[in-house]
């Protein structure tokens, strides 16, 4: 078993293991938050809400789901706020675990907890690997998944390779899937990131078989606030509320979803940053030599084109007080790779001087 944190955002887990302290000097690339941080009228709004702390939330956050319904399109009923994205997760599992759900099939490498929620369950589980430099999903393999599977689970874009699946085939997965009473889970935890839009939310209204998970966390660098929602058919959705805990979103956290969704402004400059920085990272890390798999949102997958071990990058950097993510957890990847956030100018030069440091010496 892995004995590595199976999460990024814990510089104090992994620097441990060099001999380290964590400190303020530390830059973390090993968590994909937005490096913009949160909105600047987020910690006023937040201050505002002290009050609201000797109330109940409304058990079924109609106003948040109500802000959801008006920014994706859907009904209203099609929408369940989750305590961040990993009881979206969870809650997709326990559904097909109630629906009789036997054996899922997780697209690999991914994030861990698509195979915990659905062992968690007892719901069995295979894996379907991405393919070639590219890290590419296999059509035909996928629609034999869909044909052969209670439930196939895969995050687009993907963590960590942050690849994104087609549209169509996508569609044509659904498609089989209908015919074969198999259910498709995608996160999208990371779609914000993804310009032009390529959200799937439009395929629910022809698919009942598609649950759709979002997490408000990762474009909003809200992490401790755990903010996420399910959509789907309606009456998934409706069986996923009876199975989610009372109160599992806090009053605070379900306050904030209708003026986040609202600021777009915040949306557009977060978009415009990534479309501008990703792309010169990119460049850069391949100019030092690495090996980087093409990326639609803000973290890279990269491995050295030379004889030395990423993990000996992964100790260099933690040295020079530069945190990336270990891969040792990812199914198909067993530390070969480290991901890497996008983050500012002034802090991916940084990376960039520790890893040509590395390079020369």
């Amino acid at each position: 078993m892995c004995d590595w944190p199976s999460h990024g955002g814990r510089p104090e887990q992994v620097l441990h293991r060099f001999g380290l302290t964590a400190g303020s000097e530390v830059l973390d690339f090993s968590a994909n938050l937005n490096p913009l941080g949160p909105p600047p009228w987020l910690a006023e709004r937040l201050m505002a809400c002290l009050s609201e702390l000797s109330v109940y939330p409304d058990p079924d956050y109609t106003a948040a789901r109500e802000a959801i319904a008006r920014t994706e399109g859907l009904a209203p009923g099609q929408i369940r706020l989750t305590n961040g994205g990993a009881e979206a997760i969870f809650l997709a599992a326990a559904l097909l675990a109630k629906r009789g759900a036997c054996r899922a099939v997780v697209v690999q490498p991914t994030f861990c907890e698509y195979e915990r929620a659905c062992r968690h369950y007892g719901i069995a589980v295979q894996h379907l690997g991405l393919e070639g430099e590219s890290f590419e999903l296999d059509g035909s393999r996928a629609l034999d998944a869909m044909r052969e599977a209670d439930a196939v689970f895969l995050c687009r874009p993907n963590n960590p390779t942050g690849t994104l699946i087609a549209f169509d085939l996508i569609e044509r997965m659904l498609a089989v899937g209908q015919r074969h009473g198999t259910t498709l889970v995608v996160d999208e935890a990371f779609i914000d990131f993804v310009t032009p839009d390529e959200r799937l939310t439009p395929l629910l209204a022809r698919y009942a078989n598609l649950l759709l998970l979002r997490s408000m966390t990762k474009l909003y660098a809200i992490p401790g606030l755990r903010l996420g929602y399910v959509m789907g058919d309606g009456s998934a959705v409706e069986q996923i509320a009876r199975l989610q805990l009372p109160w599992s979103v806090n009053s605070v956290a379900a306050g904030l979803v209708e003026p986040l969704l609202e600021d777009q402004g915040y949306l557009q400059r977060a978009q415009s940053w990534l479309d501008g920085e990703r792309p010169w990272l990119q460049g850069e890390l391949e100019t030092l030599g690495l090996r980087v798999v093409p990326s639609r949102t803000n973290f890279l997958l990269l491995q050295d084109d030379g004889a030395r071990p990423m993990s000996a990058l992964l100790e260099h950097l933690a040295r020079c007080g530069v945190l990336a993510r270990h891969t040792y957890n990812f199914t198909g990847l067993e530390g070969a790779w480290l991901r890497v956030a996008v983050r500012t100018r002034q802090e991916n030069t940084q990376l960039l001087e520790a890893i040509t440091h590395w390079r020369t010496s």
